[in-house]
């Protein structure tokens, strides 16, 4: 056991792409914390395949460095605003946390929503302002918004009096003074989380006592906690009481206990570098993993029999925003490109997410076909739904839809984000003109010097919905777009939808380049020659607002007569081939994703054609009935 004053534990916090993970490299270089010829890949800690693919962090990993003597507990956090609830139960770990800045950006709008979760438990920030080494760098500036962030989320005296390093975490050098140089590594580093990072408050002497902050998931093992041991030692076997609090009100001004039972701990494990390694015991202050009880959850108190009536408020976990349909694959090709999942087992591998993921909800409405999935954005449920599909799974979703609430009087409340553009100059015009479109009221609007805009928006969640690709394409791939969730406000009314249709097959087969070549010049395709089709399957955008239904496996009739055109070379368009994302902001209400592990298709909800027509003209039906009895 390690003594609770040799003990730091701190987080990382910053924006996404300001380098929290990459730092983290350069310190486990410099702790020595692998062997001289250890092979290391970059960016170690994302060591999920679509971290590496994407680049971003998407779930909290627990690291831990020696130094000096020291054991320095290192949490990296995502900096995406979809995976925040990442974020939020893990402050509850560290004693401090190391907020990076980026030397050209600035603070970001995830930059403020970390730093006021931690200074609303009282944590007091490190600044590390990073990148420093870049052509378009300003140090300066990015402290100065910085110190006027802190300011403006409330902070204390004490929480404004904090130390500054600058260095760039790629190469492995921090320093607290640019002008003065010194040696190009981490040393300023440790030496300000030894000094200034307070040890945790704990009584090794007391009866045991910890809260659970983090869940995790093992086939051998069931659930598995982790969290901070408050006070007392955790030896692997003891007996111990599980309690289970909640709050008492909606404005969380008090909280109760819920049930209490007996527990055990089977297993428990501290960390080591990257692994977890099983331990006898571990002591006051240390961040450890347990597993036992059957079931665990976010918040629980696992305390000694001897401790009576251990009361600690719950974690805060923010609400979700956004929500769709999980749904079983009801499609043609079920079955026949991966796993048909059954509605029982597609609520088991949703169900056992929710055990890991903290800000995922799942609720079964009664539907035969499917179960509702809440979540903190689009992100974070496509991310869900790429694991499926790469676990073999087949099952279809439907469109993203803000969760809505209203207040004590009555009135219609909608999740609202505030978004932070930076664009090049010369798409400034139809960046602005598709966001008013979008309900998007413009705050501000700062030049940088560089030929960049930095525009700042107060937009609701359902006007972003569809909006990053087609922002992209707009700005040619040049422009930024970052937002997070701010609350609830009144509906803002009616808002535009997409304004294309698509172009529907009516039968199926496999697509051939004498259909798809007069299919291009109505719109823009989805699929390639020789892909196959089924009757209901969107096969391309249409030019125009209304659907449009064609039919893509149309083969050229041979006969014995010549043809005019026999010689003609036929010429395709490069199509658009859609991934997960793209698919989920693009398809209309009436349509759904299908997803099998080697394809991403899009159809209709209803496949029949006559029956969706059906369908239609009840839904007109329906509308003018309503306006009628308005009327």
């Amino acid at each position: 056991m390690t003594a609770p004053e040799m003990i730091r534990n701190v987080a990382i916090v910053a924006h996404i792409d300001h380098g929290k993970t990459t730092l983290i490299d350069s310190i486990f270089r410099a702790a020595h914390t692998f062997r001289e010829n250890a092979r290391v890949a970059e960016r170690v800690m994302d060591s999920r395949d679509l971290e590496r693919e994407r680049g971003i962090t998407i779930k909290a990993k627990h690291c831990t460095v020696n130094w000096q003597g020291y054991r320095i507990n290192i949490v990296d956090t995502p900096g995406h605003a979809d995976f925040s609830g990442e974020v939020e139960r893990v402050l509850s770990l560290v004693d401090s946390v190391i907020l990076l800045v980026d030397a050209a950006e600035g603070p970001m709008p995830q930059t403020r929503y970390v730093l006021m979760r931690a200074l609303r438990l009282g944590l007091r920030p490190i600044v590390v302002v990073n990148k420093v080494d870049r052509s378009h760098a300003n140090p300066a500036q990015a402290l100065d918004k910085t110190f006027d962030l802190f300011v403006e989320l409330g902070a204390t005296d004490e929480q404004c009096d904090f130390p500054v390093l600058y260095g760039s975490g790629l190469e492995g050098w921090l320093v607290e003074d640019l002008d003065a140089g010194a040696d190009q590594d981490l040393e300023a580093l440790f030496r300000t989380l030894v000094d200034y990072v307070p040890a945790p408050k704990a009584n090794s002497e007391a009866p045991f006592l910890m809260q659970v902050s983090t869940l995790a998931w093992s086939d051998y093992l069931g659930q598995i906690g982790c969290g901070k041991i408050l006070q007392g030692t955790l030896r692997k076997g003891d007996s111990l009481t599980q309690t289970r609090v909640r709050w008492t009100d909606p404005e969380r001004s008090g909280h109760e206990t819920l049930w209490s039972h007996p527990a055990s701990c089977v297993h428990l494990f501290t960390t080591q570098g990257l692994d977890r390694e099983e331990a006898e015991e571990a002591g006051a202050g240390d961040i450890v993993w347990f597993s036992g009880p059957d079931e665990i959850s976010l918040g629980d108190l696992f305390s000694s029999p001897q401790l009576e009536n251990p009361s600690l408020p719950p974690l805060d976990i923010e609400e979700p925003t956004v929500s769709m349909f999980f749904l079983v694959n009801t499609g043609p090709f079920a079955g026949k490109e991966g796993q048909a999942v059954t509605l029982r087992q597609l609520k088991a591998r949703l169900e056992r997410e929710t055990k890991t993921d903290v800000a995922l909800r799942v609720e079964d409405l009664g539907r035969p076909d499917g179960v509702k999935v809440s979540g903190r954005g689009e992100l974070h449920l496509a991310i869900l739904v790429e694991e499926m599909r790469r676990e073999g799974m087949e099952f279809c979703v439907s469109r993203p839809e803000i969760i809505t609430h209203r207040d004590d009087a009555g009135k219609l409340l909608e999740p609202v984000e505030e978004l932070l553009i930076d664009v090049p100059e010369d798409y400034q015009g139809v960046v602005i003109q598709k966001l008013a479109l979008r309900k998007g009221e413009l705050l501000s609007m700062a030049n940088s010097g560089t030929g960049l805009l930095r525009l700042e928006y107060r937009i609701p969640t359902r006007g972003l919905i569809g909006y990053r690709n087609e922002f992209l394409t707009d700005t040619r791939g040049l422009g930024v777009l970052t937002s997070r969730f701010v609350g609830y406000a009144p509906w803002f009314g009616e808002m535009t939808g997409r304004s294309r249709g698509s172009l529907v097959s009516l039968d199926g087969g496999l697509a051939t380049s004498y259909s798809l070549e007069n299919l291009q010049t109505r719109g823009t395709l989805f699929l390639s020659p020789g892909d196959p089709v089924y009757c209901g399957m969107v096969v391309g955008e249409c030019s125009r607002p209304k659907d449009l239904p064609c039919n893509p496996a149309k083969r050229k009739q041979l006969t014995n007569h010549r043809s005019a055109t026999k010689d003609a070379m036929i010429i395709l368009d490069v199509p658009r081939k859609l991934n997960v994302d793209s698919a989920l902001e693009w398809i209309g209400e009436d349509e759904l994703v299908e997803v099998t592990p080697p394809s991403v298709r899009v159809r209709k909800i209803i496949l029949d054609p006559t029956e969706r027509k059906r369908a239609a003209m009840k839904a007109g039906a329906g509308t003018t009935e309503a306006e009628e009895d308005e009327e």
